[in-house]
């Protein structure tokens, strides 16, 4: 009945993973590559989080 007051942990990461990538984006455009490989590779494990959470959504 309350579901709609849980958080949904697909949303979280979703805003995280874009934040990842938006302070990438950011490190890159300053020229800090190495800050800028470091970043995406940590929005990529968060993509793999994510599309985790989404497949086991799916197979409920």
């Amino acid at each position: 009945m309350f579901n709609w007051l849980k958080p949904d942990p697909v949303k979280k990461l979703r805003r995280q993973y874009d934040a990842k990538l938006e302070q990438a984006m950011l490190a890159q455009r300053s020229g800090n590559l190495r800050l800028f490989a470091d970043l995406t590779a940590e929005s990529e494990a968060l993509w793999q989080q994510l599309e985790g959470l989404m497949a086991q959504r799916k197979s409920k």
